[in-house]
Order: structure tokens, then sequence, then C-alpha cells
């Protein structure tokens, strides 16, 4: 069981999941590029490189196959990874993602906010505070102080000038995935937060649609991160959906 974080999170964020799943699967949580341990990053990327890479890190870990679990980016990157390479996808899990392209405001502004961000090591507080906004839901911003911190901390010690090509690959510079998706066969479950504020619930809808068969779940008060913000209720999630798919629990 592969878990690939959300922009500005490294493979922690899926602390929760791993400790539900270890005793069940071979976990690993991976540090997307540019993200925690990996290499820093100094250009650009398409989801179909994030793909090839994914099979890298599985061919060197000799693992044939394997249920993938992906928040935004790495929900974007499940969907593409599905439909490359089926023959090594058990089943994929697509949290608080889309299969869209960024709307041409987003692309302008992100455009704008990676240039600017290249001049500092970490982000300025305005940032940080504007990363914490979209990720966090209002229930966990209420309720749940302690997620707040923990993302907080998280977009905090990104290096900015790695991360920044990370952004402008995964925002701006993505591309409309709908035509591919389609062609994935695999068990399918795509997850929408009801208080996503980066992604509204119709758009990661429009996803689960595009994907044939896909199961379809909006997870109340829940935000952008739903690893985080709700764990006990994601691993119950996952859990249902592998157990409704017939999908051994010995990978």
């Amino acid at each position: 069981m592969i878990f690939w974080p959300s922009l500005m999170m490294d493979g922690t964020m899926w602390d929760a999941q791993a400790r539900h799943f270890k005793d069940r699967y071979t976990v690993v949580c991976i540090d997307s590029p540019g993200h925690g341990q990996s290499e820093p990053l100094t250009s650009t990327f398409t989801m179909e490189d994030c793909a090839r890479c994914l099979k890298t890190i599985m061919d060197t870990l000799n693992l044939e196959k394997a249920i993938l679990v992906g928040n935004s980016w790495g929900g974007m990157l499940g969907g593409v990874f599905a439909a490359l390479y089926p023959e090594r996808t058990i089943a994929i899990v697509l949290m608080n993602c889309t299969g869209s392209s960024a709307p041409l405001l987003q692309k302008i502004e992100y455009t704008l906010m990676t240039s600017f961000a290249g001049f500092f090591n970490r982000l300025p507080n305005y940032f940080v505070r504007r990363g914490v906004i979209a990720f966090a839901g209002k229930t966990t911003e209420n309720q749940r102080p302690e997620v707040v911190s923990a993302i907080q901390a998280g977009i905090s010690a990104v290096n900015t000038k790695s991360v920044r090509w990370a952004i402008k690959s995964v925002v701006p510079l993505r591309k409309d995935q709908h035509a591919l998706l389609v062609s994935i066969a695999c068990p399918a479950l795509i997850v929408a937060g009801e208080e996503d504020r980066t992604f509204p619930v119709t758009e990661t809808e429009k996803m689960a649609t595009a994907i044939p068969n896909s199961r379809f779940v909006v997870l109340p008060k829940v935000g952008h991160l739903a690893a985080l913000e709700h764990p006990e209720l994601t691993n119950t999630l996952i859990d249902s959906f592998l157990s409704d798919a017939a999908i051994a629990t010995k990978h």
C-alpha cells in the first residue's frame, strides 16, 4: 500500500494510516519530489513523470503491484498511474483531488506566487497562512487546533526554492486528465472533503464520474487533508472500500 501526499506535505501526513494498515500490508509513505527527504527539484515535471517515478520506486522495492492512496497531488498522480500502468495497480484511493486543469485566474496567481517565492528559502508568513486556509476546513480550524498546527509546521518547513517547482507543475502547468481517466479498470474510491477550499466537491465528483465504476464519497466536516483532519474516518472508509472490492489484505 503506497501513500503519496499533497503538495507542501511529506510522507508523515500518512502516519495514522501507516499505523492502521501496517499489520496487513507493506506500507510505503513517500516524500514526493522536492519534499521531505527527497532530492530538491530544479525544474518542472508532468504527472506522467510522477507516474514513472512511482514505477521506479516500486521496481526498486520489488513491489509488483500496489494499492495507491493519494491526496491532492497524490490523488492526481494515482489516477494517471492507474491508467498508464494498470498491470501494477490493485486499487486506487484518490482523495481531495481533481482531473481538471487549473482555472485561468488560479494559473496566473500561482505563477506569480512561485516566481516570488523563489527569492526565499522558507515561505513568508503570508503564504503559510494562505496554505493553512487552503488545507484546513472550517471545522478543523475551529475544533482541531493540533491539526492546524501540524499543517502550519509542515508548510513552514518546506524548502521554497525546491517546492516552488512542484507547485508550478501541479497547479498552473497541470493538464486536464479526464480523457485518460476513462481507461482506469481497477477498483477506485474517490473522496471529497465537504469543506475543501481548494477543490470544490463538484470538481472532485467530475473526476469520479470519468473513472468507470468508481465509488464517490463526500466526508462531512473535512477540508483538503482528510487523512490528517479525520484519520479515523479516513481509515474506516478505506477499510470498507477494500473489503467491498474483495481485495486481499496480504500484499
